[in-house]
């Protein structure tokens, strides 16, 4: 079917059906022609019989059969076809005609109206019509058979079923070239369509124009429209990630090339300690950005490398935290995780979703108060929520809406983030089918992100 072509198969549809059809109208034309054939010159028969019964005559008591030369002459006219005929008494005796015509075989013959059957006689098939008449003057029963061969009946359902035949296959040959001409002017805009797509070159990404595309087409034409739409968000998306993520690379790298003329001018090593120091901060920057790049662009939706599975939520978020505890207690923070001992099973990504509550985490270490407590909660009821709060200085709320965004800080904020980690979060979610809220719990401050799944 992948190579079949749409004008081939329709055709096939709409071709197949109608010879179908008109093979059953002949054979039906064959039994009906046979029908009317038989019985016209069934008729023949039956009065080639019955002129056979007006030469049965009673002599002296004796049944006797004078057939004169005119009465054969009748069953010889025909040059098609041979008649054969005899007459029986009802002992078998032969009373006149040929004593190897056909007779019925059945012990049960109805003989009230003639029998008619086909047999075969000297080689050839034959009609027989089989008739049992009485003899005037006298209660004898004698049985008269005639045998004709088929030839004039051959030939008249040939030229019958010919002149019922011919015009049909000239019907189908007609309809089948207008049907062919009427698919080919029919799938001409769909050609057009494919030609116009063929001479577009690769950046342009408008939709494909519909004015004269016939409604049944109209569905394609908008499903590529959508994904062309989707094509060149993803593409917009990408160049945005990657001019970002090259100013971003830009500023440490800088750093390190900085540091490094200057620890080559020093030939103290302990005067080459500061910029030693700088060249390892801006080393750890790097490979932090680099590594949220990685996850961003593994997040992102077009990349496919996320297989979605069942996954204990609960047990994820309890391993999480405890491998987080080392971090928190360098701060001197508390963290605590609040939640049902049973499993809570959502389907995701394990390791994405690791990394969804690892930023999250890192967030609220880096920018909660110092001595301060970090709460993570779980809860299943009305939805799926799992909650990160802290109890730090918190954020404006015109910025709110804005932090999410990639590369996005706000302005003079501590900490070394890259602006990354809330993006990834909310990547991540919406990957899950999940929605990320960010809010202040209080005016004086504290922050809560809370990431609800759906369903």
């Amino acid at each position: 079917m992948a190579n079949n072509s749409l004008k081939s198969e329709i055709l096939f549809r709409l071709v197949i059906p109608l010879i179908f059809f008109v093979i059953v109208d002949a054979v039906l034309s064959y039994f009906v022609t046979l029908h009317y054939v038989d019985e016209a010159y069934d008729r023949w028969l039956q009065d080639s019989a019955r002129s056979l019964t007006q030469d049965i005559k009673l002599q002296q008591g004796k049944v006797v059969v004078e057939l004169p030369p005119a009465a054969l002459a009748i069953f010889n006219w025909d040059e098609q076809d041979r008649t054969y005929f005899k007459i029986i008494s009802t002992e078998q005796e032969l009373l006149a005609g040929d004593n190897q015509v056909p007779e019925p075989l059945s012990p049960e013959t109805d003989w009230s109206q003639p029998v008619y059957f086909y047999d075969t006689l000297y080689g050839e098939p034959v009609r027989v019509i089989s008739m049992r008449v009485a003899v005037s003057g006298t209660t004898e029963r004698l049985f008269v058979h005639v045998a004709e061969t088929l030839n004039k009946r051959r030939a008249m359902m040939t030229d019958i079923l010919l002149a019922d035949l011919l015009p049909q296959i000239v019907f189908v040959l007609i309809t089948g070239i207008y049907l062919l001409s009427g698919l080919k002017r029919g799938l001409q805009p769909l050609h057009l369509l494919a030609k116009k797509i063929a001479q577009r070159s690769a950046h342009d990404l408008s939709p494909i124009p519909d004015t004269h595309v016939f409604l049944e087409v109209r569905a394609l034409t908008d499903t590529i429209n959508a994904l062309l739409v989707q094509l060149t968000q993803a593409i917009a998306t990408q160049q945005r990630f990657i001019s970002n993520a090259a100013h971003q690379l830009r500023t440490p790298l800088a750093g390190l090339k900085l540091q490094a003329e200057r620890a080559r001018r020093e030939t103290d090593v302990a005067a080459m300690q500061p910029a030693l120091a700088q060249i390892q901060s801006s080393a750890d920057r790097m490979s932090h950005l680099t590594s949220q790049l990685l996850v961003l662009a593994r997040s992102e939706p077009l990349s496919g490398d996320h297989e979605l599975h069942p996954v204990d939520l609960c047990g994820l978020v309890r391993q999480a935290c405890m491998d987080w505890v080392p971090k928190v207690l360098q701060r001197q923070m508390e963290l605590s995780f609040a939640s049902n001992a049973q499993p809570v099973y959502v389907n995701g990504n394990d390791i994405l979703l690791r990394e969804l509550l690892a930023n999250l985490l890192d967030n609220a270490i880096a920018y909660g108060d110092e001595r301060g407590i970090i709460t993570v909660t779980l809860e299943q009821w009305p939805n799926l929520r799992l909650t990160v709060t802290d109890n730090g200085p918190g954020i404006a709320d015109a910025e709110l809406g804005k932090v999410p965004e990639r590369f996005y800080r706000i302005p003079g904020s501590t900490g070394n983030g890259c602006g990354l980690g809330l993006a990834i979060v909310k990547e991540i979610a919406e990957l899950h089918h999940a929605r990320f809220r960010l809010e202040r719990v209080s005016r004086s401050g504290g922050v809560r992100a809370s990431v609800t799944f759906d369903g």
